[in-house]
This record gives C-alpha cells, structure tokens and sequence, in this order.
C-alpha cells in the first residue's frame, strides 16, 4: 500500500511540474509588438483591398450635394450606384485611374434607358461626379420651348401639379410651381420650375445628340447645371459610372450641424432610408 501511494504522488508531482493538466493544450508564444504591428497591417490591407474591388466591381456610395435633382433626390442623402448594369470604362475606376487615356466599355449589355437616373464624369467640369436624368439617347434631337421639353420634334406630356416649398438661388423655403413631366416610354416623374417657364435654361436648342451620347437633366430644372450648359454639354457613354439605384441614409445638415451630436438623431430623415431612386 505505501508504494502504491508513493508512486501515485509521483505521477501527481509530474503533472505538477509539467505545469499543465492532462488534455490541456499549451499556451502559444506571445507576438512581439513588430508581430502585432504587421498584423494590424495586413489586415487593413485585406479591409481596403475588398472595399476597392467592391467599389469598384459592384457597388459606389453616392452622396448628394446639392438640390439640382430636388425632389426625387435631396441634398444630404447618400445612394448606391450600380456599375455592372451598364459595363465597366475608366469611368468606373477610383482616382486617378479615371483620367487615364483609355476609351470603350467592356461588359456592356445596353446603355442608359430614357428617366434613369445616373451617375457620370463631368469631362469639361474638372472630371467631377454629376448625377441627371437621363433625357435624350444617341440620336435624339432635344429641345426646350417656353419650359416644355421637346423630344424628336414632340412635346413631352407636362401636367401642373401644385406649388411645392423649396429653395430657389439664395431664397429658402418658397413657393415654387412642380410639374408631373412623362416622357414617350412612359417614365414620370416631378420637376420644379423655381423661374417658372422664362428662366434662361426653358429655351433652348435644338440639341442633336451625336451617338454614343446622352443628353442629361435635372429634375430641378432652373437650379441643374446640365447637358443644356456649356460645363456639361453631351455626355459619352463611356463616362457613365452606374445607375443610381437606392438611397442607404439621409441627413438634413440644416437641422444639426457636425459637431452637434445631440441633434443627430432628430436630422436623420429616416422615410428616406432603403427609398428606390426613380
């Protein structure tokens, strides 16, 4: 019995001083501080790498600044825009890959449809984003008479459709006439006439959009800097990033100013959120 005791104690004294219990694994070596360092890289790497592929492969975050689409798009509110519906061109890459020299588009199906609205570099405007409604296709002749669009020679159907508060150049919240516009393939849609039907933008033309382009406008039309302006002029479709396709949030910036927190929640315009872009 008393060997039977001391060679259980022994046993018990060995897996003390191995410093484990029997089916523990043991510890790992810790990671020294350049270890941890090159870790945390990597990892933002693989972070920023998927994020571009993703930017630029699938889906580009958008936001509005300013009311030149008001009312179907507000300033403050941020969109998805679409890439692989119309292909991909230099237009589709990030900065400053958009500048290369390089022309056409691959995986193209079909080009803009008359209504969508989209995104696309401004060329003759410092390459900037601009968001319009497409208006006229490769082909169409454009053109505006006493603010009625005019499309191949047609008046496009304009219907009143009440007076809507908005703001106009540097006056807030005014009256302004909003009109149901509904082009030839049946796309409707609101826009404002902030200078009525005398503005200097309501008459213009003809345009005779050249192929491979498109003739875009804003739903705000007196407040659109667009393809009736010089800055814009026709866009080519190799300079279409995507079709905005949803909005994710909306802030009305007036109502809390960055740095004031505590108006965040009151700023949001939480109808807007997951709203289509139509």
């Amino acid at each position: 019995m008393a060997f039977d005791f001391k060679l259980g104690d022994l046993k018990l004294s060995a897996l003390k001083l191995g410093g484990k219990s029997a089916g523990e694994k043991p510890e790992q070596p810790k990671m020294t501080a350049a270890e941890e360092a090159w870790d945390l890289l990597k990892t933002v790497f693989y972070a920023v790498a998927i994020a571009l592929v993703l930017r630029i492969i699938v889906f580009q975050p958008f936001n509005i600044p300013s009311g030149s689409m008001k009312p179907e798009l507000q300033v403050g509110d941020f969109l998805f825009v679409s890439k692989p519906t119309y292909g991909y061109s230099r237009a589709s890459l990030v900065y400053p890959f958009t500048r290369m020299d390089a022309h056409g588009r691959i995986l193209s199906k079909h080009g803009p449809d008359r209504g969508e609205i989209v995104v696309f570099k401004a060329r003759l405007h410092g390459n900037k984003d601009y968001i319009k409604r497409v208006i006229g296709l490769p082909g169409d002749e454009i053109w505006m008479k006493g603010g009625v669009l005019h499309i191949n020679g047609e008046p496009v159907k304009k219907e009143f459709a009440g007076m809507a508060a908005t703001d106009c150049d540097y006056f807030r919240n005014i009256e302004t006439p909003s009109y149901r516009e509904t082009l030839p393939n049946g796309v409707s849609y609101i826009v404002y006439e902030c200078d009525g039907d005398t503005g200097p933008l309501d008459n213009v033309g003809p345009y005779q959009v050249p192929l491979g382009y498109y003739f875009m406008m804003g739903d705000n039309r007196d407040q659109s800097q667009d393809s009736r302006t010089a800055q814009v002029s026709y866009v080519p479709f190799e300079d279409v990033v995507g079709r905005a396709e949803r909005i994710f949030f909306s802030v009305d910036g007036e109502k809390a100013r960055f740095w004031e927190i505590w108006k965040w929640p009151f700023a949001i315009r939480y109808g807007r959120i997951l709203e289509p872009v139509k």
